[in-house]
């Protein structure tokens, strides 16, 4: 899924910053002159810069829904606890590849400047002058949300090359210069074209077919992610990074990937055709039609753990054919009926443990009652009450012949004790 397949999208103020709303919705408060100043000669460094250097202006772009409004800090504040202040992530915390929810970024706008005849001087933004920025720059915002991968059943937001270059003529629009009379001078906004370093990973893997993985096109949305979550000590990450890897391949450095989990989901979109992905576990547990599937395929006076592997590949390929006529691909499927084997296998090797540990347990049980018995026929032997050993046998549930045998022995051993 990408920003072109969902609804369009316009970039937009907020209403509470625009000129016609009275700007209802702003309250800056920059610090007051005096608070504001830089002293080189100070000798502790704490010295140095007025309370007010810590504060900022604040543009901000929900890359979810293009919009734009702008803001300030508490100046009072510890410059600590900055973030916790804006609306959103600083694209410099940010990497190339999903954005944190809710999608909001944050270019915080320089107040500084510094040439020798003036030395330094802060520059503070009016609403006017704020809500003047905003507007230029939503050509650039209107890009971003226009080609920002909108990844997954949730559309998480996740960066493109191209997004990412509309990203930087954003922050290019926003950093102005000082005219030698003093005069904020902004720059025309760029719509600069993606340099060839940015590379999006979908076309990366058009142009490389024969590194593709065919399990993506049946892979759950957790295998997806986890293959796109490649992270390696060293070299490239992501999905070219395990590809190139996996095929004892090497990438030449000074690239940057994007669309990394869009492009496997891409990938499986096109493998599935007009049928939808749907996970495994999801349709054969908690749809009737797979339940159905599942009663009518499962193998007579067994169950799972009793199949070999070929048993198991019919199954999924039973299952996959019964998924087709419903229009769905099952995801994840060999993964799932693996593991519905291991839980089951799992199951017997516990049975087993179990019936061990009881065989051992009786078996201790049985020879003491065999020690207790042996004793006890032994003690009767002893007394030469005239009873035969067949009686005798009958009581204690042994043959006769062993009782006989017994008797000889005890016997013989009077006989040799006695001098």
């Amino acid at each position: 899924m990408t920003a072109a397949d969902s609804a369009p999208i316009t970039a937009h103020i907020l209403t509470g910053y625009r000129v016609e709303d009275g700007f209802v919705a702003v309250g800056l408060n920059p610090p007051p002159a005096e608070y504001v100043w830089h002293d080189e000669d100070a000798e502790q460094q704490e010295e140095r810069d007025g309370p007010g250097v810590g504060y900022h202006q604040w543009l901000a772009i929900d890359a979810q829904s293009g919009g734009v409004w702008f803001g300030d800090v508490d100046w009072r504040a510890s410059r600590e606890h900055l973030e916790r202040q804006l609306p959103g992530v600083p694209r410099s915390a940010l990497g190339d590849g999903t954005l944190p929810a809710p999608g909001v970024l944050v270019h915080l706008l320089t107040h500084l400047a510094h040439d020798e005849r003036r030395g330094y001087s802060w520059r503070f933004f009016t609403a006017e002058e704020l809500h003047a920025l905003a507007l230029r720059t939503l050509p650039a915002v209107q890009r971003l949300v226009d080609s920002i991968h909108r990844t997954g059943p949730a559309g998480e937001l996740e960066w493109s090359a191209e997004a990412a270059t509309a990203w930087d003529d954003i922050e290019q629009a926003a950093t102005y210069t000082f005219a030698p009379s003093g005069d904020v001078v902004w720059p025309r906004l760029r719509m600069s074209p993606v340099p060839a370093w940015r590379v999006e990973v979908g076309a990366f893997l058009a142009r490389n077919p024969d590194l593709c993985d065919p399990s993506w096109g049946v892979a759950t949305d957790a295998e997806l992610e986890a293959y796109a979550d490649y992270r390696p000590d060293s070299g490239y990450g992501g999905v070219p990074g395990r590809m190139c890897r996996a095929a004892d391949r090497q990438i030449e450095d000074g690239f940057t990937f994007y669309g990394h989990r869009a492009a496997l989901y891409a990938y499986r979109a096109t493998a599935c055709g007009d049928r939808s992905p749907t996970e495994a576990r999801t349709w054969l547990e908690t749809t009737e039609a797979g339940r159905d599937t599942w009663e009518a395929a499962k193998p007579p006076g067994a169950t799972l753990a009793d199949v070999p592997d070929c048993v198991l590949a019919a199954l999924a390929e039973r299952f996959q054919n019964a998924a087709h006529e419903e229009g769905l691909v099952l995801t994840g499927l060999p993964a799932y009926l693996q593991q519905l084997r291991a839980d089951e296998r799992a199951a017997v090797d516990r049975q087993l443990a179990y019936e061990g540990e009881e065989v051992e347990r009786l078996e201790g049980i049985l020879k003491d009652l065999r020690t207790a018995r042996n004793r006890t026929v032994t003690r009767i032997l002893a007394w030469a009450d005239g009873r035969d050993d067949a009686e005798i046998a009958r009581l204690a549930s042994i043959p006769p012949d062993d009782v006989r045998d017994w008797r000889v022995r005890l016997t013989t051993e009077q006989a040799t004790a006695t001098p």
